[in-house]
C-alpha cells in the first residue's frame, strides 16, 4: 500500500511590479519603515521597472506629441507594453494591471484589502498628460486615483497605493489588530490615541482609559469613533448607520 506523503505549499507572498520613469524615487520609499522591513524579510516581493530600457529608439525616448493637438506630451504605448510583457514573460498567469490615473476609481481601505488577497499587481505610473489609450485598452484591468487632484506623474499614488495594499498582507504587520482598528476598515474614522504622560499642558487623558476595565474602553473608543466620524464625515456616518441598520434586520 502506498503511503500518502502530504506536503504543505508555502504561499508565496504577494509581488507588486510599479513601472515607472523614476524607479529611484519608488525605490527610497519602499526601502524604508514598515514596508522596507517586510520587503526585506519576504513577506511581501516589490519590484521597480524603468520603463525607458524598453524603449527602442537611440535616445530611449519615451513620449510624442498628443494626435488632435493640444499641450503636454503622451506617453507612448510600446515602451510600456515592452515593460509589461518583458516583466511578466514567466508567470503563471498574468497579474492584475492598475493604471494609477485621476479618472479611476478613488482608493479605499476595503479596494487595499481586496488587492492584498491576489498574486501579483502591475502598476502603471504615467506621466506627462497621461499613457496612449491604446495600451491602457489592451492591458489594464482597472484605473486608480488617490483623490480628486492631478499630480505630475503616477509615482506618489503608486507608492501610497503599495503601502496601503503592503500592509495588509501577513506579516507586514505585528498583528490584525494593527488595521483592523484603524479609520476606514470598520467604516468609521479611528478614535483617538493618548499616551505618557497622563496629565500634558493641563489636559488629562480619559479616565476610562485607565481603568483596565477593556468593555468600557472598547465602548467608549467605539462611541469616539461615531462621534468623529459623524462630524467630520458625514458620507461615511451616514454608510455606517444604514449598514448597521440592515445587520440588525
Amino acid at each position: 500500500m502506498t503511503k500518502r506523503i502530504h506536503v504543505r505549499v508555502k504561499k508565496r507572498p504577494l509581488r507588486i511590479d510599479i513601472a515607472t520613469l523614476f524607479p529611484d524615487m519608488c525605490e527610497t520609499v519602499l526601502n524604508e519603515s514598515i514596508v522596507g522591513r517586510a520587503r526585506r524579510a519576504g513577506k511581501i516581493e516589490l519590484w521597480c521597472h524603468q520603463i525607458r530600457d524598453y524603449s527602442t529608439g537611440k535616445h530611449r525616448r519615451v513620449d510624442d506629441t498628443p494626435y488632435g493637438g493640444g499641450m503636454g506630451m503622451v506617453m507612448q504605448a510600446e515602451p510600456i507594453y515592452r515593460c509589461f510583457t518583458e516583466v511578466t514573460k514567466d508567470f503563471v498567469r498574468k497579474p492584475h494591471v492598475i493604471y494609477m490615473s485621476p479618472k479611476g476609481t478613488v482608493l479605499t481601505q476595503q479596494k487595499a484589502v481586496e488587492l492584498s488577497k491576489m498574486h501579483n499587481l502591475f502598476i502603471i505610473c504615467g506621466h506627462y498628460e497621461g499613457v496612449d489609450q491604446r495600451v491602457i485598452n489592451k492591458i489594464v484591468d482597472e484605473e486608480i486615483s488617490i483623490g480628486d487632484y492631478v499630480l505630475t506623474g503616477g509615482e506618489l499614488p503608486a507608492l501610497v497605493l503599495t503601502d496601503a495594499v503592503a500592509r495588509m498582507c501577513g506579516g507586514v504587520l505585528s498583528s490584525e489588530e494593527c488595521f483592523t482598528e484603524e479609520s476606514h476598515f470598520s467604516g468609521l474614522l479611528e478614535y483617538p490615541h493618548y499616551t505618557r504622560p497622563e496629565i500634558w499642558e493641563g489636559e488629562r487623558v480619559p479616565d476610562v482609559l485607565l481603568t483596565g476595565h477593556h468593555k468600557n474602553i472598547a465602548e467608549f473608543r467605539h462611541n469616539e469613533a461615531v462621534k468623529i466620524t459623524k462630524e467630520r464625515r458625514p458620507d461615511l456616518y451616514k454608510l455606517f448607520t444604514e449598514n448597521t441598520n440592515m445587520n440588525d434586520k
